[in-house]
Parts: structure tokens; sequence; C-alpha cells
């Protein structure tokens, strides 16, 4: 069923222009955040951590996305249960992934987490590229946020949350290796990896393959996911996080790294997306190789992260309002059809970029 009415919880960058992208897609979108926000669409002021009144303010509206910290997202997903809304979020957090996902049991709406970029578009796009083949043999998912002009050793600027990147640096990573699927240690596993003639490394980090792993399991004998970074940092994280015991003191572990590499403006989103399998007798990869730029968008210059992150989501609540993807239940991203998601008014973003397919 179509709806129109969606609520936009945390009104930072990528809150923002999600709530922006999504009003210009058609929808009749309000913000909604702790602090007073000036926006082109309509806004209000609320205590989002307060778990007890989320259901009441949620109830004038069809859909609510989360763009608030993770730690939030359980109790913006139970109040949109509670009545019967669509949920989306943008996290990447597993055990509030799993609890939307028991809510999504008995929803009336559509139960939707891990809408962003990875996870999210990357398990979107590595979907497409297995179901190119009759047998697979491995998807690999790589991405990097960083700055185009890093400065430094450790070659990296915090344009996303830093609470998101000391967990998926921490926390371990679910894999499939040789048909087993199992977890392993984050920053591990490091490989060399080109995009753009640009020399990258990549590590294992936690929470960017979503339900993959489940959804492949028995089908796929090689799955996983992996961010890229310039070369030399992953070693110096390992130090900091591991000889200098960081990882006991994680809040301080993110104060430290963003006082040291604050955000920058001009940066670039990497995706090296591959699938490898037989078509007939062949073995064959499929690669989805892309760089993507900060660009202007009502007006505005936006960060790659910020869009690409705002994009892939807003893309999703479209299919889902124009019954492209089901109405109720838990929606994992793998089986939302890349090629419908790319027709959208937002999905059109993707477009562009630098890199081949």
């Amino acid at each position: 069923m179509s709806f129109k009415k969606v609520a936009v919880l945390g009104l930072g960058k990528v809150g923002h222009l999600a709530a922006e992208l999504l009003a210009e897609a058609g929808f009749e979108v309000t913000g909604i955040d702790a602090v007073p926000r000036a926006a082109p669409f309509p806004t209000r002021q609320a205590d989002l951590g307060d778990a007890g009144a989320l259901s009441a303010l949620l109830e004038p509206y069809e859909a609510v996305l989360s763009c608030l910290p993770y730690a939030l997202n359980k109790g913006v997903a139970t109040a949109a249960h509670a009545v019967g809304i669509h949920y989306f979020d943008l996290t990447e957090d597993v055990p509030t992934t799993k609890h939307i996902r028991h809510l999504a049991e008995t929803s009336a709406g559509i139960m939707a987490p891990q809408c962003g970029l990875a996870p999210g578009l990357v398990g979107i796009v590595g979907a497409d590229l297995a179901g190119r083949f009759d047998r697979v043999r491995s998807i690999r998912l790589r991405v990097g946020a960083l700055p185009q002009h890093p400065t430094g050793l450790l070659g990296y600027a915090f344009n996303w949350s830093p609470e998101g990147v000391v967990n998926e640096y921490l926390n371990d990573c679910e894999v499939i290796e040789e048909g087993v699927h199992k977890m392993v240690s984050a920053m591990e596993w490091i490989e060399t990896v080109y995009v753009d003639g640009v020399k990258l490394e990549a590590f294992t980090t936690s929470g960017g393959l979503g339900t993959m792993c489940e959804t492949y399991a028995g089908r796929v004998e090689n799955i996983d996911y992996k961010t890229m970074r310039y070369p030399g940092h992953v070693q110096l994280m390992n130090f900091f996080f591991h000889e200098l015991l960081m990882r006991e003191k994680r809040e301080l572990a993110g104060q430290i790294l963003t006082h040291a590499k604050p955000p920058v403006d001009e940066d670039v989103v990497y995706l090296h997306v591959a699938a490898e399998g037989w078509q007939g007798p062949q073995l064959l990869r499929k690669e989805f190789v892309r760089a993507y730029y900060p660009m202007e968008i009502a007006g505005r210059h936006r960060t790659a992260i910020a869009w690409t992150t705002s994009a892939s989501v807003a893309a999703v609540i479209e299919m889902v309002r124009d019954g492209k993807l089901p109405a109720k239940g838990f929606l994992k991203q793998e089986e939302i059809p890349f090629g419908d998601y790319l027709e959208t008014r937002t999905g059109q973003l993707f477009a562009g970029g630098r890199g081949r397919v």
C-alpha cells in the first residue's frame, strides 16, 4: 500500500539530506531532532531518547526513518511496531538487527534495518552480481569512505560516526569461508585492492554483510566484507586498539581519533564488489567498481559519504511506497532488485561515479 507521511529522526548531515531527498521524491516529510534545526521541510523538536514517548510521537506518520545513533534504534523500532508503521534505519549493529527481526514477525509494516551503504547498497549489488551465475563461488564486498587528499600516517578523516567506526574495527565479523559460516576477528585478512589506479588496503570489519551469510549459507563457498583504507592504516589502528589497549576504552578511543582526524568536505566513497562463479562450464568474475565524489544536491555541497548513505535508504523507501518491495515483514537488503533500485528517483544518483560494471 502506498504511503506519504514519513518522519525522519535525527537531522545530522545524513538525516537532513535523506529528508530532502524523500521530499523531492514526493513524500510528506517531517524532521524530528532533539535540538532545533532549520530545514526546507517541517521540523519538530523532541527527546528521542525517551523510549516511552516514541509511540505517541510516531502516531501521525506512516513510516519512520531513524538516522539516530544505533543505540537508540531498538526503541524507535519498537515504537514503530507498536503503532503499525513502516520502519527503516542505517544500523550495522547486529543485536539491533536481531531485535528488529523479532519485531518483524508480527509487524503491520515493513521492518527494514541496514539500509545504508554497508550493509545496504553493497549487499544489493553483490546479490545482483551473484544472480548472474548458475553457481556462485564467492561474493566479496569492499567499501572505503576516505578523504580525497589524505594527510599523516593514518590517511583518514572521521566523516562517519566515530562510535560506528570503533565498533566495526573491534567487533567480530561474520564470514563464510570454504562453506563454513563462522566469526573472525576484525582488522585481519589484509589484502591490496586498486580502484581507479589508487592503491588501497582492505581488511575485515564487522556488520557490513548484514544478513548475507544466512541467505547464502550452503549456496556460496566464500563471502566476506572488508573496509578499504589507504596503505598503512590498519597496522596503526591495530597498534592503537590492541597494543595501547584502547579497545578497553571505546568511547575515549572515538574521541581521540575524531580530535586527531576531523571530518573533511572533499571525500570519496570507493565500492569494489565482485562475485565469481560458473555460467555453464565457464568460471567467470563479475565486478562493480565505483568511486563516488561529493556533489551538489538542492543547492548545497554534499559529501560523498553523506549523499551515498542518504540516497541508499531513500531509494529503498521509494521502492516500498511504489509496491516494488513487500509492505510488511523483515526486509533483507540482498532481496532488493538492483535494477528497480536504480530506476527510483533517488537511486538514479548511483548511475554516476567513475568505474566499471
